[in-house]
């Protein structure tokens, strides 16, 4: 096979999620070029659900970060998770925020979603809302591969959603979904994956 002729199937596999980063800005322009591939994702009904919030100010990542290791904490406490685990967790997750020099929160927002009477239609609507902000999510991990980024997808909005709207002063329909670290990196990693065959069926 001519892998030259097939760009988007190599920056596909050679995509790495990298939580490293160099201590160097990213351009307004780099990061508008990202968020443009984001936006041309496919969105149920074409009503792109995603909403955006971009964070390169320290105040802005900092105020965050403390914000949701503190609901990280309290969680962790109310597991019984030893204090030293604890310390370590929020520590990681701290640092994680604020050294990148990037942080793009995702959101859906159902405002411009189909409404039904019926409780099963709401639910795949709005399961039809979320996989929408993946796939923006997706395009901008490959965006910033692409151009030569690293970038790292974190799921914690998920735990702490009303911690992150208030912290951001988001819209009340804005529901945080994931949050993605970004910037020129400072580690590679190499991955594996799982042969096709153990995950696939043909019929």
């Amino acid at each position: 096979m001519d892998r030259s002729k097939q760009p988007v199937i190599d920056a596909i596999i050679a995509r790495r999620s990298l939580r490293r980063y160099k201590p160097v800005p990213v351009p307004h322009e780099v990061i508008e070029k990202v968020l443009f591939a984001g936006i041309w994702a496919p969105s149920a009904h074409n009503r792109q659900p995603w909403r955006i919030v971009v964070m390169t100010a320290l105040e802005s990542k900092v105020k965050l970060a403390r914000a949701m290791g503190n609901q990280l904490r309290t969680d962790l406490e109310a597991d019984h998770v030893p204090e030293d685990v604890i310390d370590r967790d929020v520590k990681r997750s701290f640092e994680r925020l604020t050294q990148a020099p990037v942080v793009i929160l995702l959101s859906v927002s159902m405002s411009d979603m189909d409404v039904y009477k019926d409780e099963l239609r709401l639910q795949h609507e709005r399961t039809m809302a979320v996989q929408s902000v993946a796939m923006c999510g997706q395009n901008i991990l490959l965006a910033a591969h692409d151009l030569g980024l690293g970038a790292c997808w974190m799921c914690a909005p998920l735990f702490c959603g009303e911690v992150v709207k208030d912290v951001l002063q988001l819209p009340r329909d804005w529901e945080p979904q994931g949050l993605i670290t970004m910037g020129y990196p400072s580690q590679s990693r190499e991955r594996s994956r799982e042969p096709l065959d153990s995950r696939l069926l043909w019929r």
